[in-house]
């Protein structure tokens, strides 16, 4: 039987990386985007999926800090919440560079998760509205929303 914990680490496994049975989870709609597609816009001032898994990155760190109780400044990229990209010509390198962010913040939010007090689910995080429940199961609905998205802009994007 799942305990609360392992339940909120599968979800954070199902929203990423791990096989779902929903369809493409964030790390699975990313798979096989090169860096053209990744850097095209619908649009003026829409995001491309570029900025997506930049701002998904951005909301990992944001909420393992809120569990963890980390000060805020570490984010590797200057800015918050959006990160306009490509910076110049859209290349391969930039692009894994962005992914590989993507990847580590995951990585670093799950631990954050898997070391969180099961007995203290339920209580608010330090310095926010919610409870690291709600914070964990969150950022992965999350993944899931801006997955839809990223989906959504591939099919769109010119080929």
């Amino acid at each position: 039987m799942l305990t609360p914990l392992d339940l909120l680490l599968h979800q954070l496994d199902s929203a990423y990386l791990a096989k779902a049975w929903h369809g493409p989870t964030l790390r699975g709609a990313l798979r096989g985007v090169r860096a053209e597609t990744a850097a095209w816009r619908p649009g003026p001032g829409r995001h491309s999926i570029w900025e997506l898994a930049l701002h998904c990155a951005y909301w990992k760190y944001t909420v393992r800090r809120r569990l963890t109780g980390e000060k805020r400044g570490a984010f590797p990229l200057e800015g918050s919440n959006f990160f306009p990209r490509p910076l110049r010509e859209p290349n391969q390198r930039d692009w894994a560079a962005d992914v590989a962010l993507l990847d580590a913040e995951h990585r670093a939010l799950r631990a954050a998760v898997a070391a969180l007090d099961p007995d203290r689910l339920g209580e608010k995080a330090p310095g926010a509205r919610y409870s690291y429940a709600t914070l964990a199961s969150g950022i992965a609905a999350h993944d899931l929303y801006h997955a839809g998205q990223i989906s959504l802009l591939k099919r769109l994007a010119p080929p």
